[in-house]
């Protein structure tokens, strides 16, 4: 499937499992990431200057200087390719932060497409090294809306067998989890990797494997906020949500379906009832 090169999907971790820690304090991580049909949405036009608009639901606390993600790549993206001229860019965010979707890389990503085409040069490639200065994961957001294991600090992906179409659910339930504070309450970083992907999975086999796999840090985010606990157990309770795991560092929990139909009836009934939720079905990209 080609991915719109305005949108910055949800990057979903399937599966996390921490299996070390490198000297200066990076973890090692061993990751199945995938990417949901929703995410913001960037628009670039050619312009003298180099400027940032952001609006949308969640534009609330988003920088729109240098320390924006999307900035920053862009900043990169010009001194790598000698362009000298600007961009109007405009990002509307429509996924929660802090929210262990991505969504700060997931921009930074759809703006290296979305400004490459607008200049007319080439893009990083995800293995660039200017890509994983950008943040960790950068290079697997660059690689959307493709499958990937991710391992190391983020810097080495692999491509994975086709995972089966399907509906998810993305739940939080309207909390921050800074990233840095869930690592900090990791017991233990030495834990086995992530078992191999088998070709050719169905749906029920793609479930089968989940269930055997871990986010090593769903422990330490329901320390920090125990509301995941509560968004994890809602989806397990409603009908037709056949697997539910919190995906990266947290709050936001999904819940995978059958079909879109299922999910946007699941979603519905949540939001009916989780006012303060952030809800959204979206088709899982391949």
């Amino acid at each position: 499937m080609a991915l719109d090169k305005g949108l910055a999907p949800a990057k979903i971790n399937f599966a996390l499992h921490v299996t070390g820690l490198r000297a200066g304090g990076y973890h090692l991580l061993d990751s199945l990431v995938a990417f949901a049909g929703v995410g913001d949405q960037l628009t670039a036009l050619p312009a003298t200057d180099l400027t940032l608009e952001v609006t949308g639901p969640f534009s609330s606390g988003v920088p729109v200087d240098e320390s924006n993600s999307v900035l920053r790549a862009a900043r990169a993206l010009q001194a790598a390719r000698s362009v000298t001229q600007g961009a109007r860019i405009k990002l509307t965010k429509t996924l929660p932060h802090a929210a262990g979707i991505g969504s700060g890389s997931s921009d930074a990503a759809a703006a290296l497409r979305l400004l490459s085409q607008v200049w007319g040069v080439e893009n990083f490639a995800p293995g660039d090294a200017e890509v994983l200065e950008l943040g960790a994961d950068v290079p697997v957001c660059l690689n959307a809306p493709l499958p990937t294991r991710m391992t190391g600090i983020g810097e080495t992906l692999t491509a994975v067998p086709a995972l089966p179409s399907c509906g998810l659910v993305l739940v939080n339930p309207g909390v921050e989890v800074p990233t840095g504070r869930v690592f900090d309450k990791l017991e233990r970083s030495d834990n086995p990797g992530m078992a191999e992907l088998p070709d050719r999975l169905d749906y029920e086999g793609f479930l089968e494997w989940l269930r055997t796999q871990r986010n090593d840090l769903q422990a330490p985010a329901e320390a920090i906020a125990p509301e995941i606990a509560r968004a994890l157990k809602r989806l397990r309770a409603m009908p037709g949500v056949d697997l539910a795991l919190m995906s990266g560092s947290g709050a936001t929990c999904i819940g995978l379906t059958r079909d879109m139909g299922r999910a946007r009836q699941v979603a519905r009934a949540i939001q009916l009832s989780e006012m303060g939720w952030w809800v959204a079905p979206a088709p899982l990209l391949s």
